[in-house]
């Protein structure tokens, strides 16, 4: 028995004679040899980047503050602030003086749009590159990235400084196997140490060997008798915190103090330049994804003041991350990328704030094989909408999934057995690739 284009022989119609009693149907037999053969195809997809850091700013920073300023729109649409020149040529908001000198290097996206004005619905965007679902929780790029990529250097996959910004931020449908790995504090703190990193006191590394022996049997034993999601992923996070803790470079890793004294300066010694100091630190031995959160960007009132004062401490860090990974080589296989939920009204309010915006904003992008000193998109005039190459949030992921060498529309399987892509409809920007 063999059907003309059909990827069936006998033997394998056979088997699903056979399994059928089983609960295997030929539908089954379909996804299986479909995710097999994904599998192959997604094996020999080049990755550009090793590694990902994402620094998000919670609550909607402004585009017209930050990286879309319009100094020829009126002044209730412009603000009070001014700009000041990049070294391509272009501008900035002139709260982004030490970024601009570095423009060169990095890529914004002018012409990033969705349709959630709430911060939790365009947080879930942001993060999963899909609309918030009530039947379905979606992973995040972390934990994606996790799943795909797996560990290296007993390092966690997936890292937030300094914890788990957001319930979006997680797995999902993913086993919690997959969730991130939280610091637990800032590191900008005074005596900053990442919580369960060391062995307790009294426990030497021999009774440290017993005492997983003893789990090891403990986990056996339930695991042979409960498949569940709990019991596996508890597994795998001990596991993968055992090689933490018993490997001396990982735990190397986490030591922020070991980089020299004006290395940490140039960053800035506040949560913004400690965290993406860290952030460098983790990528350069192995962590495939750092999130940084950091700031409150959620500006209804005086948006002037609060930008003045949040944002030099972020433009501080963010050149010296730059500058950093480009002299160390690391730009070329690290992917920064800057962003937030949303961004802030055209016109300035009544209590001179901006409100929630998301029919444009933008994000910025660097290294990791993303061509550096360019604008892509653009929003109008007066910064209320994309004029040019409007962005999605699909558009985003599917093109930081390619640059990681992970095809953004491959099936990973949600409970019941559902096939979900990855990105649902995402186009790669290759305007912006290198």
């Amino acid at each position: 028995m063999n059907c003309s284009g059909s990827p069936f022989n006998r033997r394998q119609f056979l088997t699903v004679g056979a399994l059928g009693g089983l609960g295997l149907t030929l539908s089954d037999l379909l996804h299986l040899e479909r995710a097999q053969a994904q599998q192959k195809q997604y094996a020999q997809l080049p990755a550009k980047a090793q590694s990902v850091i994402h620094l998000f700013l919670p609550g909607g920073i402004a585009h017209q503050e930050s990286f879309d300023p319009k100094p020829y729109a009126p002044l209730e649409y412009r603000g009070e602030i001014g700009t000041v020149s990049t070294n391509t040529g272009e501008v900035f908001s002139a709260t982004l003086p030490r970024l601009a000198k570095v423009a060169d290097k990095v890529a914004v996206i002018r012409s990033m749009t969705h349709n959630e004005a709430a911060h939790e619905r365009g947080t879930h965007n942001m993060f999963t590159g899909y609309r918030p679902s009530p039947a379905l929780q979606y992973p995040c790029l972390g934990s994606v990235v996790s799943h795909e990529l797996g560990p290296r250097n007993n390092l966690p996959p997936y890292v937030c400084i300094p914890n788990q910004p957001n319930e979006f931020a997680g797995s999902g449908y993913l086993s919690s196997a997959f969730a991130p790995f939280s610091l637990g504090a800032d590191p900008a703190v005074s005596g900053f140490q990442v919580r369960d990193l060391s062995l307790p006191g009294g426990v030497t590394d021999e009774r440290f060997a017993r005492r997983r022996s003893a789990l090891e049997a403990v986990n056996d034993y339930f695991a042979a008798r409960d498949r569940s999601d709990t019991v596996l992923a508890m597994d795998t996070f001990y596991e993968r915190a055992y090689n933490l803790i018993s490997s001396p470079a990982a735990r190397e890793a986490f030591q922020l103090d070991a980089e020299p004294a004006p290395l940490r300066d140039a960053y800035g010694r506040n949560s913004a330049g400690q965290g993406l100091l860290m952030a460098r630190r983790l990528v350069a031995a192995g962590v495939r994804l750092v999130t940084v959160t950091y700031g409150s960007w959620d500006h209804h009132n005086q948006v002037t003041a609060n930008m003045q004062r949040q944002m030099p401490n972020l433009d501080q860090a963010l050149a010296a991350l730059v500058e950093d990974l480009a002299q160390s080589g690391l730009l070329n296989e690290t992917l920064v990328m800057v962003s937030s939920e949303f961004g802030r009204t055209p016109k300035i309010n009544g209590t001179a704030g901006r409100d929630h915006w998301p029919k444009v904003f933008s994000v910025l992008l660097a290294g990791g094989g993303i061509r550096g000193g360019m604008i892509y998109g653009a929003s109008n005039a007066t910064a209320a909408e994309p004029e040019l190459d409007p962005v999605s949030p699909a558009d985003l992921a599917t093109t930081v999934y390619h640059q990681l060498g992970i095809v953004a529309d491959k099936e990973l399987m949600a409970p019941g057995n559902r096939p979900i892509e990855i990105v649902d409809g995402g186009t790669l920007l290759k305007g912006l690739l290198a």
